[in-house]
């Protein structure tokens, strides 16, 4: 996998699509069993192929031909995007502070005490 330090690999909303279809997966899928996980989308078999083309040429995919039919698999995991995305909304949005950001969220009340439960237990792991 690569490491996503440079140059930040962003993608378009369609785009994390069908990254997360190919992430769920965790094996080489062709453009038509791509095209079925994300159907719901409504995207003809033209669109799934201009997005897979675009993700191969920013390096998040790499295709491979299988029979006659090429076959796609992340060099990018979700957990590394993930952490890039959160590293770059830490550096634009908060100037580098996570306690701004963890702040934002309890401001927000958008944690379920659940959550709060499951942060908790994360800081404590952390703490020793």
């Amino acid at each position: 996998m690569i490491i996503l330090d440079k140059p930040l690999l962003t993608f378009g909303e369609s785009e994390l699509e069908i990254m997360k279809a190919v992430w769920k997966a965790k094996a080489a899928l062709s453009a038509s069993q791509i095209g079925e996980m994300v159907k719901e989308r409504g995207w003809k078999r033209t669109t799934v192929a201009t997005f897979l083309a675009r993700l191969v040429e920013k390096g998040a995919l790499k295709s491979e031909k299988i029979g006659k039919a090429l076959h796609y698999t992340a060099l990018v995991s979700a957990k590394e995007y993930r952490r890039a995305q959160v590293k770059m909304l830490l550096k634009n949005v908060f100037d580098g502070s996570a306690q701004a950001l963890i702040a934002s969220l309890f401001e927000e009340k958008s944690l379920t005490d659940k959550e709060l439960q499951e942060l908790q237990a994360i800081l404590k792991d952390k703490e020793g």
